[in-house]
């Protein structure tokens, strides 16, 4: 899988010689990290195998071109900027992030990176976590020398984060070959609690510098997307141990995040149930006007799960009846449904709350 929302223009009243920057005192920054369900263009900008720039990806973008993002058009972090009516972020790597541009916040995900440092490493040149987080070290120094220590700070403090990670953890590493390093050093259970574990260090280290809003999502269905049906089913049915391994994952993480929450005081983190959105459709794909939630939509083999989609690739005519773009990555139809449940959705998808309840507790605050 290579595999994991801009929300609001944040502005300052600043004035310079030559700029003055909005004063939108309301709104708050944006900020995701993570793999390639949330990366918007980052790994454009790096040697790396792992890149969506090339068509068919942004068939359905406005610009009909490929953006970087592995989806036919929207993704996850575009589809909450427009749910809140923001505009987008850049990722980080982008030129065009620069002035006013910073305080709409940054995309730091890159498609192909996971929890542990080894995962992808067949991508080479990638932004891994850490460098992720070093990253959101330097666009702070950006900010603060743009409006102020103070200013600065309170940017971070009120943003909202998205952080995507896990699915590459198992694809591209545990499950990447038959026989893995990291599956001869552990079984299903204890890679589980070893990713788990090494997550929280993370959302720990964001907490450090000054996230206090984080969506954290959940590994989704990782046996039912295209390419485990393709290659680990032999029926077209989910694959067994790709299931097994998201649903420990995800039971271990909603675990960790409501300790975490209680060792810092307050519901800072929100886990996202991924596999439990995506089952919905998954499912049920013909209550939620799929035809198909098996096939994806470009691609080749059994499934269109083989491969890598390409121009060469097969590819269905109508993208919005597809659960799923490409082999691994949902549709923007699918990416849609997802996040409004993200803003709607019961404890059952969101815990302890969902981002509608977010917002209207922040907005008292």
């Amino acid at each position: 899988m290579s595999s994991s929302y801009a929300i609001f223009a944040v502005a300052l009243a600043f004035t310079t010689a030559a700029t003055v920057l909005p004063s939108v005192e309301s709104s708050r920054a944006f900020f995701v990290f993570g793999d390639s369900l949330v990366d918007n263009g980052n790994n454009n900008y790096l040697a790396t195998t792992a890149r969506a720039d090339s068509p068919p990806y942004g068939i359905d973008y406005p610009n009909h071109r490929p953006t970087g993002r592995f989806s036919n058009g929207y993704n996850l972090p575009d589809l909450i900027s427009q749910e809140l009516g923001a505009e987008a972020t850049l990722p980080y790597l982008s030129p065009e992030l620069t002035g006013k541009k910073l305080l709409v916040g940054a995309n730091f995900a890159s498609a192909g990176i996971g929890i542990l440092d080894d995962t992808g490493f067949q991508f080479v040149n990638i932004i891994r976590m850490y460098r992720q987080l070093e990253f959101f070290e330097k666009y702070q120094q950006r900010v603060k020398s743009l409006i102020g220590e103070e200013e600065s700070k309170n940017l971070v403090n009120k943003a909202l984060v998205l952080i995507t990670l896990g699915g590459n953890d198992f694809v591209n590493n545990y499950f990447l070959t038959p026989i893995t390093v990291r599956r001869l050093q552990y079984n299903l259970q204890d890679f589980n609690h070893l990713l788990i574990s090494d997550y929280k260090k993370i959302l720990q280290r964001l907490y450090d510098l000054g996230a206090r809003r984080v969506l954290v999502t959940g590994m989704g269905p990782l046996g039912c997307v295209p390419a485990e049906r393709a290659t680990r089913s032999t029926d077209g049915q989910c694959a067994e141990e790709p299931q097994r391994a998201s649903e420990i994952f995800n039971n271990l993480l909603i675990q960790m995040i409501a300790t975490l929450n209680q060792e810092v005081g307050s519901d800072i983190f929100v886990a996202v149930n991924a596999k439990e959105i995506q089952n919905d459709f998954i499912h049920d794909p013909l209550a939620y006007g799929f035809v198909t939630a098996k096939v994806a939509c470009c691609g080749q083999g059994p499934y269109n799960g083989i491969g890598l989609c390409t121009p060469a690739s097969n590819l269905c005519p109508n993208r919005d009846v597809f659960a799923f773009w490409d082999p691994y990555h949902p549709s923007e139809r699918a990416n849609k449904i997802i996040v409004r449940t993200i803003f709607n959705g019961s404890e059952q998808y969101m815990s302890p709350m969902n981002l509608s309840t977010i917002m209207k507790l922040d907005s008292m605050a």
